[in-house]
């Protein structure tokens, strides 16, 4: 974990690209990011699943590891809830990532009381630490996307929230859905963690987030969303007139495709 952990020190601002699988995910790698995150959304389309808890975590734990397979650079998993309400479950689970090769995740709240996700983060960190392992734990508040504090009221339950999951363990704070400057500041002086923002209508642009002091910039599940739309489109012409239409034209190669899979020797 020490590598990635170095990676949200400040001094670069952290841009994870969301993948969905190993193939979007060593993609990613070759351009030059630095580290990969998943996205769950992304993860559990391209596994049949809706979002949100109903991937089941046999899946996603294999899903991490074909995709921590063709890495180098290392992996964070959005991880969900940990697929149980059971704080030493959601340990067992996310032990298993770790031997797999999975550098960090992210552990939401969602709707739960903020202190569930801290017994998660102190189960993990416990049984981790048992094994002679760690993992960088990001834990992500959906204060708001879900709107779980009045405007005006969301900074104050985020820091609240911080603190608590700093208390437990935790090594960074993801907050998706804040874009106002001045609540990123806010959060950014008050949090006591790295802090992860999402891309999102309105949000700065990445110059100005390190600036702000943020750590970690996220994609979320954008970059896969619009790859469905292009594929739907493109699907939509084939099968109305046997021509998947103009944008098979800026197709990626066949063998520039085929060349991120073959190892040399």
């Amino acid at each position: 974990m020490n590598h990635f952990a170095t990676l949200h020190d400040g001094s670069k601002l952290l841009q994870l690209p969301n993948a969905w699988d190993a193939g979007s995910a060593r993609l990613f790698e070759s351009l030059g990011a630095t580290a990969i995150a998943t996205t769950s959304a992304g993860v559990a389309w391209a596994q049949g699943y809706a979002d949100n808890d109903h991937l089941p975590v046999d899946n996603a734990i294999a899903v991490a590891a074909n995709i921590a397979r063709v890495l180098t650079v290392p992996l964070s998993v959005d991880f969900e809830n940990g697929y149980s309400s059971d704080p030493e479950q959601v340990a067992r689970n996310v032990l298993r990532l770790i031997d797999a090769g999975v550098a960090g995740i992210n552990l939401e709240d969602g709707n739960d009381a903020p202190s569930l996700l801290a017994a998660k983060i102190s189960a993990i960190k416990a049984l981790a630490a048992q094994s002679g392992k760690d993992i960088f734990i990001n834990t992500r508040t959906d204060v708001y996307l879900r709107n779980l504090a009045p405007e005006g009221e969301r900074v104050a339950e985020v820091l609240k929230r911080a603190a608590l999951y700093q208390q437990a363990g935790a090594n960074g704070l993801f907050v998706p859905g804040i874009c106002k400057v001045e609540e990123i500041k806010a959060v950014v002086a008050g949090a006591g963690l790295p802090v992860n923002v999402m891309d999102w209508p309105g949000v700065p642009p990445v110059e100005e987030l390190h600036q702000l002091g943020v750590a970690r910039f996220s994609a979320g599940s954008g970059i896969s969303q619009a790859l469905w739309a292009v594929a739907a489109d493109m699907a939509k012409g084939f099968l109305a007139t046997g021509n998947a239409g103009p944008l098979i034209a800026t197709a990626m190669p066949y063998g520039d495709l085929q060349a991120l899979f073959v190892k040399e020797g």
